[in-house]
């Protein structure tokens, strides 16, 4: 019955970290898969989360399905903390928002939404994006294009060739953006530049789907919403996909959340209801024990602060870790321009090295990273950057590597 069906050739980043997994050499480096690692090469569990689980797992007796849309009192939090105590209030009537399975269960929900009320619209993601956001939406059916975003040359941001191809766009074509910590470059707008967007987004009639799942990681929770709060206060329709895998290291615990900003409490009532369709179809309803951890954390005073403190935490981290690569590249091959690696935010970085020598360092130093040259500069510890630094600039000085 199944013979003509092909054989999937799997994700690449997770065949690459079960080839990690495989290596045998003791000093072997893993900057390939996407997940926040502390000093020590661990996954951590945050001070605010350890807090509130044993709690919640003692009191969590009966668990009955929760509503399609998920816990209320974790809808709200989630919206409040996107959009600001302040913006917040002046949109709860047209904001909404339900519990999803993380990110990719928020792109989901709302990618099924698009499709049956948007069935002609043209979906456009950057060059490149997280390879997940082609597969989602036209595995429902949409055509997917794309618009320029990175500059090989410069390894930051083409914004002339982004704002040029936005005004080409058709009203009322979805175009997917990131708000901060761009997957897979790391390069980001600056403020000035999300404001040109912002204006021609509203100018072509746009429909902007913006993904976030790095809040926090390149300014702060409050700056990383930039892009989100500037489409709101210009009155902009959005959605938006939130995950807190990474921000609250709850990875198995699929914690995530889709909003919509919408242009009235009516068409925002008809919104919900129509993601509530789209989940009830897809998996009915959200898991309960994560959404918990994460309401509990956020509507507790001192948990938000302290977690707000953890997520400053791993950003100054990764900061850190960016300084010293880049310091051991230069100080091995002065010549080298990798001072984008200081401008670069978040998890990743497109570092400019081509498959060849993404190759060779795996070969040769035991390193991985992806084929593009990204790496998670979370993979970096004080124990493995500088024989990281040493092994780049190496290859990256070596013609003969390219």
């Amino acid at each position: 019955m199944f013979s003509h069906l092909p054989l999937y050739a799997g994700d690449p980043i997770l065949s690459l970290q079960q080839a990690y997994l495989a290596e045998t050499r003791a000093d072997k480096v893993n900057l390939g898969i996407g997940a926040y690692q502390d000093a020590n090469g661990a996954i951590p569990t945050l001070r605010s989360v350890a807090a509130v689980r044993p709690q919640i797992a003692a009191d969590l007796g009966a668990t009955p399905y929760l509503p399609i849309a998920g816990s209320k009192t974790y809808r709200d939090a989630v919206t409040e903390l996107v959009l600001g105590t302040e913006r917040y209030g002046k949109v709860a009537e047209r904001a909404v928002a339900i519990q999803s399975l993380g990110g990719s269960g928020a792109l989901k929900v709302g990618c099924d939404m698009l499709k049956r009320h948007f069935p002609d619209s043209e979906v456009f993601i950057s060059a490149p994006s997280w390879p997940n956001h082609q597969a989602i939406f036209e595995t429902a059916g949409f055509k997917v294009g794309s618009y320029r975003y990175f500059d090989a040359a410069t390894n930051g941001v083409d914004f002339d060739g982004m704002l040029a191809d936005l005004e080409q766009m058709p009203a009322r074509s979805i175009v997917i953006l990131h708000p901060a910590c761009h997957n897979p470059t790391g390069a980001d707008l600056t403020r000035a530049q999300w404001d040109a967007v912002v204006t021609v987004v509203a100018e072509r009639g746009l429909l902007p789907f913006l993904d976030m799942a790095y809040q926090g990681f390149a300014e702060g929770i409050d700056a990383d919403a930039y892009a989100v709060h500037a489409m709101v206060d210009a009155g902009i329709v959005l959605l938006l996909s939130v995950s807190f895998s990474k921000t609250f290291s709850l990875y198995g615990e699929r914690v995530g959340a889709l909003l919509a900003v919408c242009d009235d409490a009516d068409v925002a009532r008809r919104v919900l209801s129509q993601m509530e369709m789209s989940i009830r179809a897809n998996y009915s309803s959200p898991p309960t024990f994560g959404g918990r951890i994460v309401t509990s954390v956020l509507t507790d005073a001192a948990l938000r602060k302290d977690w707000k403190n953890e997520v400053e935490e791993m950003r100054s981290r990764m900061l850190q870790m960016r300084e010293r690569l880049h310091a051991g590249m230069k100080a091995r091959v002065p010549s080298l321009d990798v001072d984008y690696l200081l401008t670069q935010r978040g998890m990743f970085s497109y570092t400019g090295l081509n498959p060849a020598q993404v190759e060779r360092l795996r070969a040769e130093h035991a390193i991985y990273a992806v084929g593009s040259g990204r790496i998670c500069v979370a993979g970096l510890r004080d124990e493995n950057v500088d024989r990281v630094a040493d092994a780049f600039a190496q290859v990256m000085d070596d013609p003969g590597a390219g």
